[in-house]
């Protein structure tokens, strides 16, 4: 079964606070929106994998640690989740970028594929698929399956705000892949929006209506 992470750091908390609040123009909300998931992104790779390697300092030789294994690589979901790809890049700048195009459809609020462009040897790296918001789970289910299909195994998801509806339709979709969630809100309301949440993460990022 997935786990699911919730994030408790206060600066993260503090900062989903200020990108909830309705007066945040769009230059505070991209820059906070990159913020957090540069917070997040320290948090959900807690548990990589390290070896020993031996180096010289200017004094001796030492054995300090290093990244062990699989390469990383950001997958945002277009197009809210480029929003958070700067952010994750300041704290693994080596991790390549690949990108997911999905809309939700205004009636079924099913995702359509307008886009896919990942790495070459993506089905080798660890992969986070980012995007600020988890609502009804559809894009971001069928964003991952996008990948499963082309061979990609070690997949994460990282979003800021979740409904309990999105969180349970990835665990039954797919339990193999870990959340790392900002804040777990309360629900969706009728027209499919996280509540409290904070709108259309889309819009605000890029000023658009």
């Amino acid at each position: 079964m997935s786990k699911v992470y919730v994030m408790d750091h206060p600066l993260i908390q503090h900062k989903i606070g200020w990108i909830r609040r309705k007066e945040t123009g769009s230059k505070d909300f991209r820059t906070l929106i990159s913020e957090i998931a540069m917070l997040m992104c320290y948090e959900a790779t807690r548990d990589l994998k390290l070896s020993d390697i031996e180096i010289e300092t200017p004094i001796c030789k030492t054995v300090v640690k290093e990244l062990k294994g699989k390469k990383m690589a950001v997958v945002p979901i277009l197009r809210a989740g480029l929003g958070m790809v700067d952010g994750m890049l300041s704290i693994i700048p080596a991790a390549k970028v690949g990108h997911i195009g999905l809309y939700r459809d205004p009636e079924t609020l099913e995702p359509v594929e307008y886009y896919c462009k990942l790495p070459e040897d993506c089905s080798e790296r660890e992969v986070f698929v980012v995007d600020p918001m988890l609502a009804t789970g559809g894009s971001s289910v069928a964003a991952i399956q996008m990948l499963k299909d082309k061979g990609v195994k070690n997949i994460h998801f990282m979003c800021i705000i979740a409904a309990p509806e999105g969180v349970k339709r990835m665990e039954e979709q797919h339990p193999d892949v870990d959340m790392f969630i900002g804040a777990l809100d309360e629900r969706l309301n009728e027209h499919g929006y996280i509540v409290p949440g904070l709108g259309d993460a889309g819009d605000r990022i890029f000023g658009t209506k």
